[in-house]
């Protein structure tokens, strides 16, 4: 069966640097877009960041673009969140997510498979 486990969460300072990732196994990675949502406490969830199937290209948040990439390793099966320049309100669980069609978007409901997140919390 499809699994996407996160990792790499956990509490820093703002300012600091985290990289999450997601291992993927039970599908055809390469053949998924892949993207990142994150849910806050009492918050909906919302899109982060996306990368396409070969990692040609990706899209962002305005509320992380800039600080925030997204980047794939198709022989790891293995998507990447680099986050830099933390702040408060980045506090949230951080989920992974794959996208069959392929082209990776900013709706959650275009995604077909979703892991359990992993908590990023930045203190001020």
């Amino acid at each position: 069966q499809v699994q996407l486990v996160e990792s790499g969460g956990g509490l820093v300072q703002a300012g600091d640097s985290l990289r999450l990732s997601c291992a993927a196994s039970g599908l055809t990675f390469s053949s998924y877009a892949m993207g990142w949502f994150r849910q806050a406490p009492g918050k909906e969830r919302e899109f982060v960041a996306a990368v396409n199937w070969s990692g040609s290209r990706s899209y962002y948040a305005d509320s992380v673009k800039g600080r925030f990439t997204i980047s794939r390793d198709n022989a790891k099966n293995t998507v990447y969140l680099r986050m830099n320049s933390l702040k408060p309100e980045d506090t949230a669980v951080y989920y992974c997510a794959a996208d069959l069609r392929g082209g990776g978007g900013s709706y959650s409901t275009l995604y077909n498979y979703w892991g359990q997140g992993t908590q990023v919390t930045v203190s001020s």
